[in-house]
């Protein structure tokens, strides 16, 4: 399987479909969300965005469908294009696709020896290889202290700048060497596990994209469409939260002169979906999942 889609039926149901309206998948994997939508869609429409070439080969033979292969963070300028602008609900599922960590040669798993790729556009040329051997040791650190929440971050940056000034540090298996005197003895899983998350946000502009697809899902929707999040860890759901809390990413509450909250969008859930005990034993990767749904003023 390419990958199992999370929160399946709580996701879709988040959009409130209306069989005749225009839908954006922006993260279209497996395709499971999109055929699902597409399920519930007569003479509607769904596009779908997904940068990694090898999802392409996922898409169904169907007319309602445009798939474009491209990041969602240029959702607007593709809408445009296609003059389908307003929508009447996005979906985006943030999560790294099992396809992705389970090719060894992407260099997204810690359990493959593989290059230092993960990269999830492969027409990208800076890949994990360059920030590892190229970012200066104080940008190393901080990459690892604030997307992978690696308390001693510093530590872990010096050690690799030590190593790669006599080679190259070449492949997953060489990273993890040099750092496993910053894994805690019995959480080397964990340390791993946040370190490579680390640099695949980096490589691959998470955050920055995310921040750009948030703002733009907003201008493209109509009034009243739905935009469905679910994300997988705390960098990315703070950002989620805040901005259908306040519009902003600081999560900072603006009023009118009457105190009414100045916000394009109404909360749908007061709190976070998550998925229930037996899709988490049914698969593991669902376990960090949540799901927030807005709806536009």
């Amino acid at each position: 399987m390419y990958h199992r889609s999370v929160l399946l039926t709580e996701s879709v149901d988040g959009l409130a479909i209306r069989p005749d309206g225009i839908y954006v998948d922006a993260t279209f994997g497996g395709g499971g969300h999109a055929g699902e939508i597409l399920n519930r869609l007569t003479t509607g429409k769904l596009f779908a965005f997904d940068q990694d070439a090898d999802a392409l080969s996922n898409k169904p033979d169907d007319p309602r469908l445009t798939l474009i292969n491209n990041n969602f963070r240029y959702l607007r300028n593709f809408l445009k294009l296609y003059k389908a602008v307003p929508v009447d609900g996005i979906l985006a599922d943030l999560g790294i696709s099992s396809h992705q960590i389970d090719t060894a040669e992407r260099g997204f798993s810690t359990r493959f020896e593989a290059g230092l790729d993960m990269r999830m556009d492969r027409r990208k040329t800076r890949s994990a290889k360059e920030v590892v051997n190229t970012s200066p040791e104080d940008q190393l650190a901080r990459i690892f202290r604030e997307y992978g929440e690696i308390r001693n971050a510093s530590k872990a940056a010096g050690l690799v700048a030590t190593a790669r000034k006599s080679k190259p540090v070449e492949t997953t298996e060489e990273l993890k060497s040099i750092l496993v005197p910053c894994a805690e003895k019995g959480k080397e899983n964990k340390f791993f596990a946040q370190l490579f998350q680390a640099l695949r946000i980096e490589v691959n502009q998470e955050i920055q994209a995310l921040k750009e697809f948030l703002i733009q899902a907003t201008d493209v929707l109509r009034p009243g469409g739905r935009l469905v999040v679910i994300s997988y860890h705390s960098l990315e759901d703070k950002l989620v939260k805040n901005y259908f809390r306040a519009g902003n990413f600081e999560g900072t509450l603006a009023k009118d002169f009457y105190g009414n909250v100045q916000t394009p969008l109404k909360l749908i859930t007061r709190k976070a979906l998550v998925p229930d005990e037996r899709e988490t034993e049914e698969n593991s990767r669902a376990r960090s999942a949540k799901l927030r749904v807005a709806e536009k003023k």
